[in-house]
């Protein structure tokens, strides 16, 4: 459904949105914003998308209904996730536009298979090994040494489904891993930094690209980001270059990110690509011309593309679940500071490690708008802490 040059999704037509979490939230609130209807379809009645969408359908991905619903109803299908069933887009890409598309869905959402492809077009990566049953983990770590990754080849983020392998001690916990299904084996990266790149490509193959993203994890969850990234103009303008080259190779309509890591020996490799809006790159709703979510909006509509151009210098502070404890953060103490943005998700219940929302703020230069999105975060329970 993607071939071509089929006439744009113009505002006032009403697209599909498959997921219902905060990126399904955000790019409703952006599709509203020029003018769209919004369907949102989630299994999940706490969707937090659904409070923002024209229709909500809560019904699992396999409800005929549903998608009867949607493929009658919508004029194009964007992605929140993509942990979504192929064969479900399949059927709906034969009524309706997917977008992007179910076979590039079917390659990034396995590890294996997207480890191989970029293999093919020729994108460095970490040394790896197919692990399939227990009995080959033991040959593999042989053959690529430790300390090493094992990760699950499906339904792995924010460092769930993995495992890390220094020495014999940790063999238990991978071997139980392996009993989950096949994985994937990674030598261990001596990692310097780790930064990721958004990119948005149009049907009529027009790519944009953001600025490198310079991300900080805790507890394998992104904590904050920064834009631009600090490293080498080389170092950048080589990560821009690879997420065109896998643009253009996926056939992408939409947006994705290419996630990287930086070896300490100045070394690009690619760890993963999200074929959707990136935690990342949320700080591009005040930071960049064109924030991620209008970016996705257009190609999927197919659109002009937006500009990418830097606004200011920006950082992203994650706000999980863990900052509720004692109470409801002080979200005026943290708003008294000049430049702070606050995104909330309309969540209903706070949980430990889940995202609740997020901070952001501009400034001169990225050092001090990560200081300052650090402090803003850390004012939301300064009273606890000076009780």
């Amino acid at each position: 459904m993607t071939t071509g040059h089929p006439a744009p999704v113009l505002p006032g037509a009403t697209i599909g949105v498959l997921g219902g979490g905060q990126l399904g939230r955000m790019l409703a609130i952006a599709a509203r914003r020029l003018g769209y209807g919004v369907w949102v379809w989630s299994p999940d009645a706490s969707s937090p998308a659904f409070a923002v969408a024209d229709r909500a359908l809560c019904a699992p991905y396999d409800d005929h209904d549903a998608f009867e619903a949607i493929a009658a109803g919508v004029a194009v299908v964007a992605l929140e996730f993509e942990n979504l069933p192929v064969a479900t887009l399949e059927r709906l890409d034969e009524r309706v536009p997917v977008r992007p598309g179910p076979a590039l869905l079917a390659l990034t959402s396995h590890r294996l298979r997207e480890k191989r492809f970029l293999e093919r077009i020729g994108v460095r990566i970490a040394p790896f090994e197919s692990v399939t049953a227990e009995g080959e983990l033991d040959e593999a770590l042989r053959r690529l040494g430790a300390p090493a990754v094992l990760k699950t080849v499906e339904f792995g983020y924010d460092g769930k489904g993995q495992v890390r392998i220094d020495g014999p001690a940790d063999h238990d916990a991978a071997h139980a891993l392996l009993r989950t299904g096949a994985c994937v084996l990674e030598r261990h990266v001596d990692l310097a930094l780790e930064i990721s790149v958004v990119v948005a490509r149009a049907l009529d193959d027009t790519v944009v690209v953001y600025p490198p993203f310079e991300n900080a994890h805790a507890a394998h969850v992104l904590d904050v980001s920064v834009v631009p990234a600090r490293v080498s103009p080389g170092i950048a303008a080589e990560a821009v270059a690879i997420a065109t080259r896998v643009a253009h190779a996926l056939d992408l309509v939409g947006l994705a990110c290419v996630e990287l890591f930086v070896t300490r020996a100045g070394e690009l490799l690619v760890n993963e690509i999200a074929p959707r809006p990136h935690n990342s790159a949320h700080v591009t709703l005040e930071a960049v011309e064109t924030d991620q979510f209008e970016q996705q909006l257009r190609a999927v509509c197919g659109l002009p593309l937006g500009g990418v151009g830097l606004r200011s210098p920006g950082a992203m502070a994650n706000l999980l679940g863990d900052l509720w404890e004692g109470g409801t953060p002080d979200w005026a103490r943290a708003l008294s500071e000049p430049g702070v943005h606050l995104h909330l998700y309309g969540k209903a219940e706070a949980r430990t490690g889940r995202k609740m929302g997020h901070l952001s703020v501009l400034d001169v230069d990225p050092d001090g708008a990560e200081r300052r999105v650090r402090s803003a975060r850390g004012a939301l329970t300064r009273a606890r802490r000076e009780a």
